[in-house]
């Protein structure tokens, strides 16, 4: 990986004058997302694009204000990405629910017709008995899931509609609107760039190095690793993986905004979207297993659920690997 260079930056070009234009736009962005919100109506997939505009900017800028702190305001750049952290949290609760009752209903109904995963069938197709029994146990176990994550989906989508029409986020606004013109700057701010920009997004990249290293990424070489104790132990080692993956985010943002690309940004964004799977299949197995300790359900039922929780684990063995292999990439020697 390579650090930022900005020796095309001269001297009497302060810190705050390279990073005010990435926090105008992402405000701008922001007030976009807002706009659109607010024309959507009942348009669903107008406010879905509305939604998704207003939390990819508050991710892009709450990172922006965690990376480059020393630079600013501190108490305001502070308070403003806490909540910021607020609202996309709660905005992306919704969308999640969703997400996450497609992929495993789509599992379910791969599984269920004796395909196996979509990854080489790690998980064998079932045969005989135990496939009639997975029929049926399909059947139920995806309208278990449905109501479960229809309920949960609706208080998330209840949550939302709460957050957007709180004093809360009216402020949260209000200071994006802010932003949109003026960046309270630190001292350091006003510093030349060439001088203070590079250390703290060097500090960012470092603590994501460091949480790759600790990753069990020889073990990750492999695109299944079929031992179900593997599997079970696995489980509990996933937040390292969410660790890396919220750094990585950091890291690009932050090349982002000093408009760098250091490694190519494709083979970045690929590394991050293993990562996104990784999330997306472990959370899934979570609601799998969760779903199978409802009381007094059919055998059948727990049964396709288990098999389903099975494939979602081994999922997440799939998104490591591609995360392996997209990381070599991004630390491979330029030739």
């Amino acid at each position: 990986m390579h650090n930022p260079d900005h020796s095309d930056h001269g001297r009497d070009v302060s810190a705050g004058e390279v990073l005010a234009p990435y926090l105008h736009a992402r405000a701008a962005d922001f007030l976009r997302g807002l706009r659109l919100h607010a024309e959507s109506g009942s348009d669903t997939a107008g406010s879905e694009e509305a939604t998704r505009t207003l939390r990819g900017a508050a991710r892009r800028i709450g990172a922006t204000l965690h990376t480059f702190r020393p630079l600013l305001d501190t108490a305001w750049a502070d308070q403003l990405r806490t909540e910021l952290a607020w609202l996309s949290g709660t905005l992306a609760l919704e969308q999640a629910c969703t997400s996450r009752l497609v992929r495993l209903v789509d599992a379910l109904s791969r599984l269920s017709s004796g395909t196996g995963t979509g990854h080489g069938g790690a998980v064998p197709a079932a045969r005989g008995s135990e496939a009639a029994g997975l029929t049926v146990g399909a059947a139920r176990a995806g309208a278990l899931l449905e109501r479960q994550l229809t309920l949960a989906r609706t208080r998330a989508h209840s949550a939302s509609l709460q957050a957007l029409g709180s004093a809360r986020f009216h402020a949260v606004a209000d200071a994006v609107a802010l932003l949109a013109s003026e960046v309270p700057l630190g001292p350091v701010g006003a510093a030349p760039a060439i001088e203070v920009l590079d250390g703290p997004a060097e500090v960012a990249e470092r603590r994501l190095l460091e949480a790759v290293a600790a990753l069990p990424l020889t073990r990750a070489a492999h695109p299944y690793n079929a031992d179900a104790l593997a599997l079970a132990a696995g489980e509990g080692q996933d937040a390292p993986w969410h660790q890396t993956r919220l750094l990585l985010r950091l890291h690009r943002y932050a090349c982002e905004a000093l408009h760098t690309g250091g490694e190519p940004h494709s083979v970045l964004y690929e590394a991050a979207r293993a990562l996104d799977r990784h999330r997306d299949a472990a959370e899934a197995a979570t609601a799998a297993a969760t779903a199978a300790r409802t009381p007094r359900i059919a055998p059948a039922t727990a049964y396709a659920l288990g098999v389903l929780h099975a494939d979602q684990r081994h999922e997440v063995e799939a998104a490591r690997f591609a995360f392996q292999r997209a990381w070599h990439r991004t630390t491979a020697p330029v030739p």
